[in-house]
């Protein structure tokens, strides 16, 4: 018995063998029918051209070119016997070792990669050589898909199977991204050393091999530590690799670079901040990152004013001195479609690529203020609402924590002010006290509503600026204000067009309304108060020290903590806002650091208008304008010595006349249109004296 079960065990076993090697043979003739079809399909499509398409060339608003994203063959390419030996052993120690050995694809590191993925549990090692990075650069959509991946497979083996490796390396060096808008090895050698990429040192040519990894991480004008870093470890590699000797790489990685002058690069690229910022939405916009925004020859249309961006420029160098550490940031945008027109993220880029525009979040101040008011005003306050203005402790946290605020130099009145007038002079003590009623989620809420990104606390001193924030942001949602509450959203790219012309992105202008007009309307009347001295009261109005020199309708604010200067504000037409302060939260000591930005605010304002019709705030339907007592809210008549014009949401004009200055009638209140039309017609024409009562 024991025998027949052994005998069948036996046959069964033979059997089993028998259809796996048949199976395994059917598995052999088909990956083998597979392979020797792709070799076929591959030869029968032949070499893939290596033409390197157009320049991609950046437009400012007005048609000008502003740079080039990617530097094209009839400029650029260079042979790869005019490539230092340097630079090419640098990246292939860096970027692929076995890069004379595969045929495409490095197996071994593809095989660690993915270990080193799955132990870390997320993407930390990349495995492609430098035949798929060419195979991607050249022919590849932007798409993260399966589809893109069989693509470069398929193109990388093309490449392998009709080119030499010494062609391969070639096109890999003159179509990759070294950052700045620099494409291909002899264009990084001509931007940061001023040289033709065959006289690259090996010093140089150990930095710029690091850079396409992530030229945001590892550009040196943008990094230096972390680029010296990873020339260290290229360096180190190219030693491991026998290109060169330990002492050679100790040699290089201790010589001083020298790097293009500045004047030269800015030159090459005007307002460096602008396209960095335009090339970083144009990234979001289109879904790419920096290895990948190249050889496409797109032509990207921008929003830069060349005009405005020179006067921004020009102004905040004839401002602040040389010599000072002081920074600044500025930025110009068009409230009715958020068009960036200047932008001015430091004031020197080769010394600093850090943009304070978009990067840098910094203390606010007052300019928070206005989004404050603005909920008030949809609460129901009004211009005329008062408040008692004193030293005041805040208890909050259910009783558990206090706030004691100050305002500026500790002045006080000591007694209620109007709405109108705490915007104007910017107590500190009625913003609180404003916050508190509200409620503090209020205020968040409110300001994520005006597009404000940053992370917002929910303290008392909220409603002074104390949370850090962009001045991109604080500037698009004073915009919205100016617009009558629409969406303003920062617009860098109208278009952008392939090398064909054809239409691939074009910016969207469906406009959202995300503010209560008539409350849009009664702030943006109210900010117009910061200019005028009708609202002087225990201290001057805070733009007291430039209202002479404007001569046209503006709204703003402006703000002021212990590190920083800011000043934001707007025409119907333009919007600006303004920066300044040290990189490192140093405080601002002395007095006329302090007034930096309102000057390059009001200059700028003034220069950039100057040529265009004067346009004013027209009120929308919904709000009533009245002559009001600044100092007690209530409505004032002819013989009132202080009248300031405010306007109220529809429904909540102040009925109380004052009557503190005159026993008589409270006389006329109407509006100033009502008065103009009252005078005769040569009182209209010959205005013998200036009407001082309607500063506007």
């Amino acid at each position: 018995m024991g025998d027949i079960l052994a005998d069948r065990r036996i046959k069964y076993t033979l059997k089993t063998i028998r259809a796996l090697l048949f199976l395994g043979l059917l598995a052999a003739l088909f990956l083998s029918t597979v392979l020797f079809g792709m070799i076929y399909y591959l030869s029968q499509q032949g070499a893939p051209s290596l033409t390197v398409p157009q320049s991609t060339i950046v437009y400012a608003g007005d048609g000008s070119v502003i740079g080039e994203t990617h530097n094209g063959e009839k400029r650029y390419w260079v042979k790869l016997g005019d490539i230092s030996p340097y630079l090419q052993k640098a990246t292939i120690s860096i970027e692929d070792r076995s890069f004379y050995k595969h045929h495409g694809f490095d197996y071994k590191r593809i095989a660690g990669a993915a270990i080193a993925d799955i132990k870390a549990m997320a993407k930390v090692q990349g495995a492609s050589t430098i035949t798929q990075q060419y195979a991607r650069n050249l022919f590849l959509v932007h798409e993260k898909t399966w589809k893109r991946k069989m693509d470069e497979a398929l193109y990388t083996l093309r490449l392998e199977m009709n080119y030499s490796k010494e062609q391969i390396l070639e096109g890999y060096l003159n179509t990759i991204y070294y950052g700045h808008g620099a494409y291909g090895i002899e264009a990084a050698a001509s931007y940061y050393f001023d040289k033709h990429a065959s006289e690259l040192t090996l010093s140089e040519a150990s930095m710029l091999a690091g850079i396409p990894k992530g030229p945001g991480s590892y550009s040196p004008l943008i990094q230096p530590e972390k680029a010296r870093q990873r020339q260290q470890v290229i360096l180190q590699m190219m030693v491991k690799e026998g290109y060169i000797t330990a002492k050679e790489a100790d040699s290089a990685f201790a010589a001083e670079l020298q790097y293009r002058k500045r004047d030269q690069l800015e030159q090459q690229h005007p307002a460096p901040y602008f396209q960095d910022a335009a090339m970083k939405s144009l990234s979001s916009l289109l879904g790419l990152d920096e290895k990948e925004l190249s050889a496409k020859g797109l032509r990207i249309y921008t929003t830069l004013n060349p005009r405005l961006q020179t006067t921004a420029e020009n102004i905040i160098r004839s401002t602040i001195p040389e010599g000072t550490e002081l920074q600044a940031g500025f930025v110009a945008m068009n409230p009715k479609n958020g068009h960036v027109e200047a932008l001015v993220g430091g004031r020197d880029y080769q010394e600093s690529p850090f943009n304070r525009v978009t990067q840098a979040e910094r203390q606010p101040g007052s300019t928070m203020k206005p989004f404050l008011y603005y909920a008030a005003v949809k609460e129901g306050f009004t211009p005329a609402t008062e408040m008692k203005s004193a030293p005041t402790v805040f208890t909050y946290d259910e009783g558990k924590s206090t706030y004691q605020p100050s305002n500026y130099n500790g002045y006080y009145a000591e007694k209620p002010i109007t709405l109108a007038q705490a915007m104007a002079l910017s107590d500190n003590i009625y913003a609180v006290k404003t916050h508190l009623f509200l409620g503090m989620e209020k205020l968040i809420f409110t300001a994520k509503t005006f597009g404000i990104t940053s992370k917002l606390a929910h303290v008392p001193s909220l409603a002074l600026g104390t949370s850090p924030v962009h001045l991109l942001d604080m500037t698009a949602g004073y915009s919205m204000l100016a617009n009558g509450g629409y969406a303003a959203d920062p617009v860098f790219i109208t278009k952008v067009e392939d090398s064909q012309g054809n239409e691939i992105y074009s910016a969207d202008y469906s406009k959202e309304r995300k503010l209560d007009e008539q409350a849009a309307f009664v702030t943006v009347h109210m900010m117009k108060g910061m200019f005028d001295k009708s609202l002087n009261g225990y201290t001057k109005v805070t733009g007291s020290s430039i209202s002479e020199q404007l001569t046209r309708s503006y709204a703003g604010k402006s703000g002021t903590t212990e590190t920083d200067s800011w000043m934001i504000g707007f025409s119907p037409d333009l919007n600006a806002g303004v920066w300044t302060g040290y990189d490192k939260n140093r405080t601002i000591d002395h007095v006329q650091e302090k007034s930096y930005a309102k000057q390059i605010w009001a200059s700028f304002m003034e220069e950039a208008l100057k040529d265009e019709p004067i346009s004013a705030f027209k009120p929308p339907k919904g709000v009533e304008g009245v002559y009001i007592n600044p100092e007690n809210g209530k409505l004032a008549g002819k013989n009132c010595p202080v009248r300031h014009f405010a306007y109220f949401v529809a429904g909540t004009l102040p009925v109380e006349h004052c009557t503190e200055h005159s026993q008589e009638s409270p006389g006329d209140n109407s509006p100033p249109q009502q008065e103009e039309a009252k005078k005769s017609w040569w009182q209209r024409i010959f205005p013998w004296k200036k009407d001082t009562k309607n500063p506007g």
